[in-house]
């Protein structure tokens, strides 16, 4: 892995677990939810999530 593509999958992981704990803070319901009933679930969904859109962001060439 590139080091630029490393350090776009950590900065996306950074703010989508930030948003992904904010998000379950603010909206998460309590129970029968897969996602946002528990605080580890929400963080780890937005890292995962930030990880990915961020990832989109590199420009190598296929």
């Amino acid at each position: 892995m590139k080091r630029k593509s490393l350090l776009l999958w950590l900065i996306g992981g950074c703010l989508g677990g930030l948003a992904g704990y904010f998000y379950f803070v603010y909206y998460g319901c309590q129970e029968n939810c897969a996602i946002t009933s528990s605080p580890v679930n929400s963080t780890l969904y937005g890292i995962l999530m930030g990880g990915l859109v961020f990832s989109m962001f590199d420009s190598k060439k296929k």
